[in-house]
């Protein structure tokens, strides 16, 4: 431990040589009158929590860290992509409709018939008669969006779905939870019913280019 004397002051500055002195490190100062030599002195080691850390840790980046951030990244931009509606596609109409299957315990009937009802009392002249500048007839786009309820999606045939509509590109088709299982109130056997469950699914279908 090295000791620094200044002159004309009434500090004497004592300064550690290693880091077991800094434990006991002391501020001595000079003073004349009630208080003489007041000692300040730091904490010992044993008085401190040998777990609280001195410095913060600092973030290392490493290649994996990098890898993983580019690939939740991409697997956004991609979840961004296959979500209905999505900027793929420059829309200009909006069908919606809801399908029910009463008898038969068929959700993909359901589906179809909820499509069918979106796309049934519209009338969309614009691309035939190249009303919009540039666009022709075999640029219309589609998106569809089904709510089918959970526990019924895996039953669903998305390409039986997708030959309800006569023309455009299907560039889009995203299945959500929704519609609804509830009871017809009845049993009919002789419609293939299994149980007395009706089947609903809601579509809505986005009309761009």
């Amino acid at each position: 431990m090295r000791a620094c004397s200044v002159s004309n002051s009434s500090f004497l500055l004592v300064f550690p040589s290693s880091t077991t002195d800094l434990w006991s490190f002391t501020l001595s100062r000079t003073h004349t009158g009630p208080f003489s030599n007041p000692l300040l002195r730091l904490p010992n080691r044993s008085s401190i929590n040998s777990h609280a850390p001195w410095f913060s840790r600092p973030t290392i980046i490493t290649a994996t860290t990098q890898s993983t951030r580019r690939s939740m990244a991409s697997e956004q931009t991609r979840t961004t992509l296959d979500s209905v509606p999505n900027s793929s596609i420059t829309l200009l109409f909006v069908e919606m409709g809801v399908g029910y299957d009463q008898h038969g315990q068929d959700v993909t009937a359901a589906a179809m018939r909820a499509c069918r009802d979106a796309i049934s009392s519209n009338s969309i002249p614009a691309f035939r008669r190249g009303s919009i500048p540039g666009v022709t007839f075999e640029q219309m786009k589609l998106q569809i969006k089904l709510g089918v309820p959970r526990s019924l999606q895996q039953s669903l045939d998305v390409d039986k779905v997708k030959s309800v509509f006569p023309y455009g590109k299907i560039v889009n088709f995203e299945v959500v939870d929704g519609g609804l299982i509830c009871s017809s109130g009845v049993l009919v056997e002789e419609m293939g019913d299994k149980n007395d469950d009706c089947y609903i699914v809601n579509a809505a279908v986005y009309v761009g280019y």
